[in-house]
């Protein structure tokens, strides 16, 4: 009877190839990489989803077969090093499972393994980078002075294990300086550029940094959670990673090409990501003075700020009714992403969307 099954399968397998050749859609992608599933076939699965994203790539279908196919790839890796732990437990191993987790999004289960790592293995620096580096990220996104202050600790706590760690003088030099932390930041930088010479980036942000007025002092509990009253960071990247030049072009290049997705879903008349002063625009908008891009800075801020008097978290997305129809918003600490659809668009997988959008470029970014 398994035999007759599998047989069946099969033939389905190889109907849904060709028909996704010949009449493709997503629901058809869907139904050839459930097949996939079912047969064990994860990479094929992945594949299918990819492929089928590249030609429908607001399908929320196909978005859900992506991320489910990746999980189920992971957890095998994961039960693996877990299994591999229990026999015969490395700090690489813990380190190879807390980057699973890293790609996951879990950030409890990374936290868990490097707290675990860190206790059996408490020289080994791996750990508290990977943990110190996704503490960085939710600080960045979530602008929470808890996640940057620790993240800051465990940076300092690498650097103490491990002088010459060019990674964590990166990032501390980062982050210090971004929230104000100059004099500290300038501590940093210099060792990195003592670290790499040859770093031109670096000698660049070096020699910038000084010609800087510095602070006498760095009070790092008050910049941090001045930060968050603010919502944003006071200054803009420092240094970034070797070679980084081509990817930060790449990068906007992928923002555009979002937007210009989200533009074209039905009932959406202006899309916007904004950072800073700057914007990225697709749609009925004529220029950087349109009064959405005024509106959706006045919104997010504003709804940022009243999050905060009422201690309810930070405000990351939302949809403001009108007889204009639907403004949906999303943000993360100084970077918007925001459209302007009609009267009964539906809102939801615009949202899910725009937090994709904001959330990519800011783990590009960062």
């Amino acid at each position: 009877m398994k035999l007759l099954n599998r047989l069946r399968i099969w033939k389905e397998l190889r109907h849904l190839e060709a028909k996704v050749r010949e009449e493709p859609s997503p629901s058809t992608f869907v139904d050839l990489g459930q097949v996939y599933i079912n047969l064990g076939m994860l990479n094929e699965t992945l594949a299918a989803a990819d492929e089928g994203l590249r030609l429908f790539p607001n399908s929320a279908e196909l978005r859900k077969l992506l991320k489910f196919a990746k999980r189920k790839q992971l957890d095998g890796r994961i039960k693996e090093l877990r299994q591999r732990l229990n026999k015969n437990a490395t700090a690489k191993l813990y380190r190879d499972l807390a980057q699973l987790y890293v790609e996951l999004g879990d950030f409890g289960s990374v936290q868990g393994t490097c707290e675990e790592c860190i206790r059996r293995f408490p020289q080994d620096p791996g750990a508290h980078l990977i943990l110190a580096r996704t503490r960085l990220t939710n600080f960045y996104r979530d602008m929470t002075p808890r996640d940057g202050l620790e993240a800051v600790r465990g940076l300092q706590r690498v650097i103490e294990l491990d002088p010459a760690n060019a990674t964590a003088h990166r990032l501390l030099a980062e982050v210090l300086y971004r929230t104000g932390a100059v004099r500290s930041a300038l501590v940093h930088l210099e060792r990195l550029h003592q670290l790499e010479p040859q770093d031109n980036s670096v000698a660049l942000a070096l020699d910038n940094l000084r010609r800087q007025p510095i602070p006498a002092h760095d009070d790092l509990e008050v910049l941090f959670h001045a930060v968050e009253a603010a919502g944003r960071l006071p200054y803009g990247p420092l240094v970034h990673e070797s070679g980084r030049g081509g990817a930060d072009e790449g990068s906007v290049g992928h923002i555009r090409e979002a937007l210009a997705h989200i533009a074209e879903v039905r009932g959406v008349h202006k899309a916007a990501y904004i950072r800073g002063a700057k914007a990225l625009v697709k749609g009925d908008i004529k220029d950087g003075r349109d009064a959405f891009l005024r509106v959706v800075r006045v919104v997010a801020k504003a709804a940022q700020r009243a999050a905060r008097r009422m201690d309810i978290g930070n405000f990351s997305k939302g949809v403001m009714d009108g007889e204009f129809g639907h403004i949906c918003v999303c943000c993360f600490g100084d970077v918007i992403a925001a459209v302007l659809c009609a009267a009964g668009t539906p809102t939801d997988q615009i949202l899910t969307d725009l937090q994709e959008l904001v959330a990519s470029s800011l783990c590009e970014r960062d």
